[in-house]
């Protein structure tokens, strides 16, 4: 995974239990707007989710960040 992007979604589970807790869940699409602007990121970062990690569609934002610290 390249570093921009695992620093984009660092930032967002950050963000995301800074706002709703330690306990908040989120999915890969969280780490990208509503517009698909970026197909090759977004597989990306669904490569690493679903290919690689064998994640559920959602995780604790907590667990996320701390795979990819």
């Amino acid at each position: 995974m390249r570093d921009s992007l695992r620093q984009k979604i660092i930032a967002v589970c950050e963000a995301k239990i800074a706002a709703k807790g330690d306990n908040v869940g989120l999915s890969f699409y969280a780490f990208f707007k509503n517009k698909n602007d970026d197909p090759a990121l977004l597989m990306e970062a669904a490569r690493w989710w679903i290919e690689t990690h064998e994640l559920d569609h959602f995780e604790k934002a907590t667990k996320i960040r701390d795979m990819l610290r």
